[in-house]
């Protein structure tokens, strides 16, 4: 049986915690920002916490040995 690999798409966008919980930067930041409103691109700002279930199926299926 061949080694699993990380996707290596997914080794820059998620971090894993150290309690096992899995780490991503807010989307809908990377163009366009003419149209939103300051508060919003200021919500925007930071990482946040995947919930359970989508950090889970991010450490199953591409990020194995993370």
């Amino acid at each position: 049986m061949p080694k699993l690999k990380t996707k290596s798409g997914a080794k820059k966008r998620f971090k894993i915690t150290a309690s096992g919980k899995v780490k991503s930067a807010m989307a809908g930041k990377r163009h366009g920002m003419i149209k939103r409103t300051p508060k919003q691109i200021a919500q925007k700002r930071g990482t946040r916490v995947l919930f359970k279930t989508d950090g889970d199926n991010i450490q199953k299926y591409w990020m194995p040995n993370g």
